[in-house]
């Protein structure tokens, strides 16, 4: 797509920005701005939100893997909603980020933007939280339930959660207990804790830190791992505009290796890790929770698949094919708010090849241990595996 994208088309298929960041996507977006929007210097800025998900990228500054030249050494901007990370990046305020895999089709399909998935950035890591007088999801009928962007993951599972436990999502419509009836709602992940403190809302789904917040807070408990609906699911993903393949394809390798050795520094030494967040400043939560979520002891929770390792939060960087198709079959079953009718010319068996670029994370793999360093199959192919229960 050439020229810049509106914040009302943007925003086509999701509540006003008011509603997914307000103020906070503003200041983000004058932040990045003034940041180097012409980016003379042709080093390649880094977006983020402040959850575990971006932890590739953000260890990948602190331990100083990017190349030199090749991406500003510069720390990564960072946004406080998906819709204005989304509207910086397509608008060239910073030029590669961690997104929402859903988020990137609707870019990539409804909006005609030409950006393509590099990458995945981690599987797993998020989690429905509730309020700790809920100890059944068939008790959050006739509440509210936050999202964090409609096209998200998040949504994706939740809804198909819901369904499994006679639940029915709604948008825009009172929830009913009697109808058993749950009302999603998008909100910023940084205001989903206080909501659930004040019992606002009945849960929310989203990436960690904000789930592990809510335990080592006490306001809040983790009914289930998203995880242990979808084995290994990819949340967020690495983005890039198709540009900088076309143009600059050694940048774009350069990035996708910094990005996979990252990767396997936080799976080496996770507590690691997660002090360099919190005391490099890259996180805003505490380093409890950061650690919390990065190390989760499966025996302090009830999993339906407690040899998936729903609890983990994974970082490997292959996009398998199987997971994009599987999404957007997913995509056509949710609820959300806006139009869907991209979904009607888009064919899931071919999906895959037209957003996703792989042939630099394999390069990458092949140059660092290759799949088995992630425990991955070594043909990278696999069934995908979803059990709602």
């Amino acid at each position: 797509m050439t020229g810049l994208l509106s914040r009302r088309s943007l925003l086509a298929g999701s509540v006003a920005l008011a509603a997914a960041g307000g103020v906070a996507g503003v200041a983000d977006l004058a932040r990045a701005a003034s940041i180097d929007r012409t980016n003379t210097s042709g080093q390649l800025r880094i977006g983020y939100l402040p959850i575990t998900d971006a932890a590739p990228l953000l260890i990948a500054h602190a331990a100083r893997l990017y190349q030199p030249g090749v991406v500003s050494s510069a720390k990564p901007v960072l946004f406080r909603s998906w819709a204005s990370l989304a509207e910086a990046f397509v608008t060239r305020q910073v030029d590669a980020v961690h997104m929402l895999m859903p988020m990137a089709i609707q870019l990539r399909f409804a909006l005609g933007s030409a950006v393509r998935v590099l990458a995945w950035n981690h599987t797993n890591g998020s989690a429905l939280t509730v309020a700790p007088n809920v100890t059944d999801i068939g008790q959050l009928a006739g509440t509210q339930v936050a999202i964090p962007f409609w096209w998200s993951i998040h949504n994706i599972i939740l809804q198909e959660l819901l369904r499994a436990h006679d639940l029915v999502p709604v948008v825009r419509q009172s929830a009913s207990r009697s109808a058993r009836t749950v009302e999603l709602i998008v909100m910023s992940p940084s205001d989903m804790v206080p909501a659930l403190a004040n019992r606002s809302i009945g849960g929310y789904v989203v990436a960690d830190p904000f789930n592990a917040m809510a335990q080592v807070r006490k306001i809040g408990r983790i009914q289930t791992f998203l995880g242990d609906v979808w084995r290994d699911h990819a949340c967020c993903v690495v983005l890039a505009h198709e540009d900088l393949i076309e143009n600059r394809p050694q940048a774009a390798g350069s990035l996708v290796n910094s990005i996979v050795l990252a990767q396997q520094r936080i799976n080496d030494n996770r507590p690691a890790a997660a002090r360099a967040l919190s005391t490099g400043g890259y996180l805003p939560q505490p380093l409890p929770a950061i650690e919390t979520a990065l190390t989760y002891n499966p025996k302090d929770y009830r999993l339906a698949h407690p040899d998936w390792q729903p609890q983990r939060l994974g970082y490997q960087p292959f996009p398998f094919p199987s997971f994009t198709r599987r999404l957007v079959e997913a995509m056509h079953d949710t609820v959300v708010d806006g139009d869907r009718r991209f979904l009607d010319r888009l064919d899931p068996a071919v999906a895959h090849s037209q957003l996703v670029h792989d042939s630099f994370v394999r390069a990458a793999l092949d140059a660092h241990g290759g799949a088995a360093s992630f425990g991955i199959p070594s043909d990278l192919t696999r069934t995908e595996e979803v059990q709602p229960l």
